[in-house]
């Protein structure tokens, strides 16, 4: 169901080298004197002869697409090559502002679950939009493909790259003259770090670092929006979380890097004068959502027959989350690309104060993961078969709740969608992309006509 990677033209071809013989001596010759010489002396020159082949071999082997080039081209492992005129003209196209008074923006982790609401949305209003993706395989990539097909099809162009890519980030902006930057690209999930927790710190620190770097760069220096989280509220157990409340007690790595990211903001606005708005999300769902999260793979345990593990907390106590519809976020995150303010440096320079904020971006209703359990057995028309458990120490909260009264005042965010409306949607959508579990509900019953 993916349309095709648009092409990407500006591949290196280069010839092969040519490596000229040269029969100046002949061999009986050399055998002869080193008849003259000690053992050593032909030991050395073997050698000198052995180097010399590896240079040569490393010198004169053509190169690959994944290899440095004289020009600075560059690509990380597994990326696509990029650069061109016709790969130039796609990003322009992209980037192009259709609206009077629009914006351009560059949306990293654009094939992700917000990214590619997001950029759907501003370029339905006519804002110009670049998308820059790494695909990586912390969830099924064809999933995201699919969401890439759905961009290409909405006109925005996903550059295949790395955030830590400094030569890729240097060229889109020389490029094109972005106003704003929606950094969304992140290893995400709290768990995960328990077996990898190297991937959160190259893509959630040196990630913004490289982004940060290339915006404070830029001339004329962008606005930056980017993704933080409820989870650096940690082990705060004052409710609602508010923007003020304490957030040094993180629970996860994950949580961590989210937090050191906040002070990351924190150092480029005041040094270089960056525009920087970090939007703490609380427990987002909806249609083309991330499979590791427990509302979509609740989905399809479920449809599955298989044991779903709902977690409590100390004493009995409820896990409950504020979940937060999709289209709420992105409503939120328009806000704040619109709110953020200018950059005030130059050349890399700081030339006064700029804005350096950071709003909650949640629903205000915490539900009980039970209840969001009961909701989907609705919805799907299959029973789960639960199985409560101690919540394991894994970095999870017991609970998130967002005081959102900063982002309403300052944002005009207003959220308005309630979790059985969302689940709705989310359930109609994954029924339709995974039709093998719409059918499979159907023998036992169930319809998605009725959703």
């Amino acid at each position: 169901m993916m349309d095709s990677l648009p092409a990407t033209p500006g591949k290196f071809k280069m010839d092969k080298p040519q490596y000229h013989h040269h029969h100046h001596h002949h061999p009986r010759q050399l055998t002869v004197r080193w008849h003259h010489y000690p053992l050593v002396s032909k030991v050395a020159v073997w050698s000198f002869l052995a180097i010399a082949l590896l240079v040569a071999f490393f010198f004169l082997s053509p190169t690959t697409p994944n290899s440095s080039s004289t020009s600075g081209r560059r690509s990380l492992r597994n990326a696509a090559p990029w650069g061109g005129p016709a790969w130039e003209k796609c990003v322009r196209s992209s980037a192009r502002v259709r609206r009077s008074g629009g914006i351009s923006v560059l949306v990293t982790g654009a094939a992700g679950f917000v990214g590619t609401h997001v950029s759907t949305a501003l370029k339905r209003r006519g804002d110009g939009v670049l998308g820059l993706d790494n695909f990586n395989d912390y969830y099924d990539p064809s999933l995201k493909r699919a969401r890439q097909a759905l961009l290409d099809r909405a006109g925005v162009f996903v550059v295949e790259g790395d955030v830590n890519d400094g030569p890729l980030l240097h060229k889109l902006f020389d490029v094109v003259p972005f106003t704003h930057v929606m950094h969304l690209a992140a290893q995400a999930g709290v768990r995960y770090a328990m077996t990898n927790p190297s991937s959160y710190v190259h893509s959630n620190v040196a990630g913004l670092v490289s982004v940060l770097e290339v915006a404070k760069s830029a001339d004329p220096q962008p606005a930056v929006v980017w993704a933080s989280s409820s989870s650096v509220y940690g082990l705060n157990s004052h409710v609602p979380f508010s923007e003020v409340d304490r957030t040094d007690r993180p629970a996860s790595l994950y949580a961590a890097t989210k937090k050191a990211g906040e002070e990351i903001a924190h150092v480029y606005n005041h040094i270089y004068g960056l525009a920087i708005t970090g939007l703490r999300f609380f427990t987002v769902y909806g249609p083309w959502g991330r499979p590791d999260m427990a509302y979509f793979f609740f989905t399809r345990d479920i449809l599955r027959s298989k044991p779903i593990s709902i977690f409590e907390g100390p004493g009995h106590a409820t896990v409950a989350r504020d979940f937060t519809y999709i289209d709420d976020i992105v409503s939120g995150c328009l806000a704040a690309l619109d709110n953020a303010g200018k950059s005030t440096g130059s050349g890399g320079k700081k030339r006064g104060s700029a804005p350096l904020r950071v709003y909650n971006l949640g629903n205000t209703s915490p539900v009980p993961v039970s209840h969001l359990v009961s909701i989907l057995e609705q919805l799907l028309k299959v029973k789960a078969v639960r199985n409560v458990v101690k919540m394991p120490r894994n970095g999870d909260v017991q609970f998130t709740h967002a005081n959102i009264s900063l982002a309403q005042r300052e944002l005009g965010y207003h959220p308005t969608t309630g979790l059985n409306t969302g689940l709705k949607k989310f359930v109609r959508w994954y029924l339709g992309y995974y039709p093998t579990s719409s059918s499979k509900k159907g023998s036992r019953g169930g319809s998605s006509s009725a959703l």
